[in-house]
């Protein structure tokens, strides 16, 4: 059955409630599939990858693999190192177990940028 409704130029179907109708869909509990923030993951595995290079070089620093004449950068990589790779290290984790389905984990945990 279909009618007009307000004289416009639209038209809507209209159905009979069932008698042990609740008021309540189904579909209003399913949760909507999340989008993938791609750039925040692609930040996230920068920061990761720089991280990692990052506290390689200042440990090999630190261990005299790489000459003492640079000795004066190593802490200050090492510490960069570490503030680039904890957050790194961790959204790729969270992006990791959200893309594998891992219960608790989702995309949403995730700051988008956009």
């Amino acid at each position: 059955m279909s009618r007009r409704f307000f004289g416009g130029s639209g038209s809507a179907r209209y159905q009979r409630l069932s008698k042990s109708d609740d008021g309540f869909v189904d579909m209003q509990f399913e949760k909507p599939p999340s989008k993938i923030p791609y750039k925040a993951i692609a930040l996230a595995t920068a920061l990761f990858a720089v991280g990692t290079l990052l506290i390689s070089i200042g440990a090999l620093l630190l261990t005299g693999h790489i000459s003492s004449e640079y000795a004066d950068r190593t802490w200050p990589l090492l510490i960069l190192g570490a503030l680039m790779f904890i957050p790194g290290s961790y959204h790729v984790m969270i992006a990791y177990y959200a893309y594998k389905g891992y219960e608790g984990y989702s995309f949403e945990d995730i700051p988008d940028f956009d």
